[in-house]
């Protein structure tokens, strides 16, 4: 915290004594990655999550005197960082970040649209900063599985709602909050909450059967295999090796370039005009929004040094690769810093024993 507290009185206007500087911290500790992925859920960002967490934390200790303790120190906490994000998206330029660009007929052949750096892109999650399953399971009223409500794909249907929906059903379908406690939070009266849901709810209904992506499995043998398979391919330069992991119906998309590509056929017709842009891969398993992901880092010829070059969010569906993410330059190499991973690697650098 920024502000350093100077003498406290033992009790705040309520009556209920003031939070001190330990107990505040504590209580900081125990929630902040749940409260960071409530607000990259609200955003679509991990850094924009990051700062509206501190500023969360900052507003919570400068008000903490009004916080009577008659309602838990968590919902207190939600009630700071929702309202938080939903100024934050009030004062940027667009209300929602984007995993592909609106009504664009898949690509063939070589991507010809190039990159959108003006667009603002849904960014990726690192499993290294969710909150463990104990410490944010879902009220008994939520209608999506923890897991679930973390994966890319929901991340970016949600996107789709206005800011005051997306609020609603984060708060009611994946943290499981009633709609009276709800609209206590967003202000106005249950009844708007449950029609700002039943809204929420018809536009996911729109984009997924049922209103809700297809649920995955926990990660198994299968799917670490796929994995290792993926890695392979990448590090042996085998086109053919890493287009056979796709399913026939398989879809990818590169943020923040605008062209994306529907079929193994189509897919693999892109990669062949790219494939050989460098001389090598370098492959580094990772995890991010609770699907497998991967780190490439390339050498390019002539240099020694193996770069960041792409971050891949993987969807395994049925043995083979449903839907391929891969953030590419200049979006993706400035990702790696938030999963822990360097911006180069020496030749030297000998590969992760599988």
């Amino acid at each position: 915290m920024t502000d350093a507290p100077g003498p406290l009185e033992p009790l705040g206007p309520t009556g209920r004594p003031i939070l001190d500087r330990p107990a505040f911290e504590r209580l900081t500790a125990t929630h902040r990655r749940e409260l960071k992925l409530h607000c990259y859920r609200m955003m679509g960002s991990l850094h924009e999550a990051d700062d509206l967490v501190q500023e969360t934390f900052l507003k919570a200790w400068r008000g903490r005197a009004q916080f009577d303790g008659r309602g838990s120190p968590r919902g207190w906490l939600y009630t700071i960082a929702t309202n938080a994000c939903l100024n934050a998206i009030k004062a940027r330029a667009t209300a929602h970040r984007i995993l592909e660009m609106p009504a664009r007929p898949p690509s063939e052949g070589r991507a010809a649209a190039g990159p959108a750096a003006e667009l603002a892109w849904l960014e990726p999650y690192p499993d290294a900063e969710l909150p463990d399953i104990a410490d944010g399971e879902p009220g008994p009223d939520a209608r999506y599985e923890t897991n679930e409500a973390v994966r890319l794909a929901f991340v970016a249907a949600i996107q789709l709602l206005p800011p005051r929906q997306r609020a609603a059903l984060l708060l009611c379908d994946v943290l499981g909050w009633s709609a009276l406690e709800t609209a206590q939070l967003l202000g106005g009266s249950t009844a708007s909450v449950n029609s700002a849901l039943q809204r929420a709810r018809a536009t996911l209904g729109e984009r997924y059967p049922g209103g809700r992506p297809l649920q995955r499995s926990q990660p198994n043998a299968q799917e670490s295999q796929l994995l290792e398979r993926y890695i392979r391919a990448w590090q042996a330069a085998n086109l053919d090796g890493f287009i056979a992991l796709l399913r026939e119906d398989a879809t990818y998309h590169m943020p923040p370039w605008r062209d994306w590509y529907q079929g193994r056929q189509a897919i693999h017709g892109f990669f062949r005009t790219v494939w050989a842009n460098f001389a090598g891969y370098r492959a580094v398993a990772t995890r991010a929004n609770g699907q497998p992901a991967v780190a490439i880092y390339a050498r390019r010829h002539q240099e020694l040094e193996w770069r960041a070059q792409s971050l891949h969010v993987i969807e395994p569906a049925d043995g083979g690769i449903a839907s391929l993410t891969i953030y590419v330059a200049p979006l993706g190499p400035g990702l790696f810093a938030a999963f822990g991973l360097p911006p180069m690697m020496q030749e030297s650098w000998s590969e992760p024993e599988a």
